[in-house]
Order: structure tokens, then sequence, then C-alpha cells
């Protein structure tokens, strides 16, 4: 499944839901599912933890759809040219920086 194949999926199950609620409170949902899955990488099988991270990819697809951001445009306008920091395609910044 693409980006944009996920937001359709998210918009299509839950759009009406999603509006109603606007980004600050599906903001929310979506840490409240980061914390989740931060206590399964500590503690869970490996099934559950793809679990979670199942949820918090489909609560970050929520807000963007909720914004109006397509994720795949994004993500290329980011990341396409290689790093943001250096702009190599295998990333040669210091471990100390960000990127």
């Amino acid at each position: 499944m693409t980006l944009d194949e996920l937001q359709e999926l998210i918009d299509r199950m839950y759009s009406r839901k999603d509006e109603a609620r606007g980004v600050e409170g599906t903001f929310m949902w979506l840490m409240e599912e980061i914390g989740e899955l931060a206590a399964a990488l500590r503690e869970s099988p490996k099934e559950e933890v793809a679990r979670e991270f199942a949820d918090v990819l489909a609560w970050l697809a929520t807000i963007a759809n909720v914004a109006g951001i397509n994720l795949s445009e994004a993500v290329e306008l980011k990341y396409g040219s290689g790093c943001p920091g250096c702009g190599l395609m295998v990333c040669e910044c210091g471990d100390e920086e960000k990127p």
C-alpha cells in the first residue's frame, strides 16, 4: 500500500469523524498511539509492535487528511532530493545533527 492509498483508505473509512474532531483533537489521538508504540517497543512481541506502528501511521494520515496535506508530496518535497541537512542521498551529517 502506498502513502496515497493509505490516505485514501483512511479518508474513506473515517473522514466524517476526523473532520468533526479537527486537527487538534486528532493530534491528541496520535500522541496516545505514539505512547502505545513506545510501550510496545519495550515489552511486546513483534506482531504487536507492528500493529502499533500501523496505528501511528494511520493517525498521521488522518491528521494529514484533515489538514489537507498529501503525505507523498510532503515526503518527496522534504526528502526527494536527499538529506535536508547535507543534501546527499546517503546522509553525511554529523551524529550530533538532527537529520
